[in-house]
């Protein structure tokens, strides 16, 4: 499970940002100093790092800076968050060593894309992990097994292929037509009818954890509390 450090003064953003990213599946700690956040890294490295630009005690450009500079964080991705919107202050983290730069305001589901998208070229996506986990359902990539709980969940490969999908990305909604191309193939010819029908089933076999599969009408589907 990735770890992710969100540093930002403002305590209510910051628990926005935290709650999010806990909810699809991170391990988050926040900061509101670039004190706080030092102290943390003396103990555990992070998978990535959502910095703000602004903060009391040091300049999250200084701070992105000096991550370059050390060889044990010179390759953790950041992503710098700043109220400022003109085209040199992104030109100036971007250029420091910033990985990718986000202005506020800006919506949840845009945070976690960016997030999941960059531990996905990072090597740290829940992609790349074996375990994929949501609730208390569990995909195991390497022995292709589904968990509820304590209980084996016996599931066809295309009921299996839709739940990794699904737990690949949790909290963000997917499209019935990513689904149908990624599980079903460009080629597929068939009604959409086929994918609810293998939505009714996936749900019906992951028992009361069948109801995290969420639908967004005319949408698609999420996995979600």
């Amino acid at each position: 499970m990735a770890l992710i450090y969100v540093v930002e003064d403002d305590k209510s953003i910051q628990e926005i940002e935290s709650f999010a990213l806990t909810n699809v599946g991170y391990r988050v700690e926040g900061f509101c100093t670039a004190g706080e956040f030092r102290e943390a890294m003396k103990r555990e490295l992070p998978d990535l790092i959502l910095l703000d630009v602004m903060l009391p005690d040091e300049d999250g450009l200084s701070i992105v800076k000096k991550l370059r500079e050390d060889r044990e964080t010179v390759l953790i991705p950041v992503i710098m968050v700043t109220a400022k919107t003109t085209e040199l202050d992104k030109v100036k983290g971007l250029d420091i060593g910033a990985d990718d730069y986000m202005t506020k305001p800006f919506g949840i589901m845009e945070l976690i894309s960016r997030v999941k998208a960059m531990l996905r070229r990072t090597g740290g996506s829940e992609e790349k992990e074996k375990i994929l986990k949501f609730g208390n359902v569990v995909l195991d990539r390497e022995r292709h097994t589904v968990f509820v709980g304590d209980k084996p969940c016996e599931l066809t490969y295309k009921e299996y292929e839709l739940l990794k999908l699904l737990l690949s990305n949790a909290g963000i909604v997917t499209t019935r037509e990513v689904i149908l191309d990624r599980i079903w193939g460009t080629d597929f010819e068939g009604e959409s009818r086929t994918l609810d029908m293998h939505i009714k089933t996936l749900r019906q076999k992951l028992g009361e954890s069948g109801s995290l599969i969420k639908t967004v009408r005319n949408v698609g589907y999420i996995l979600g509390e």
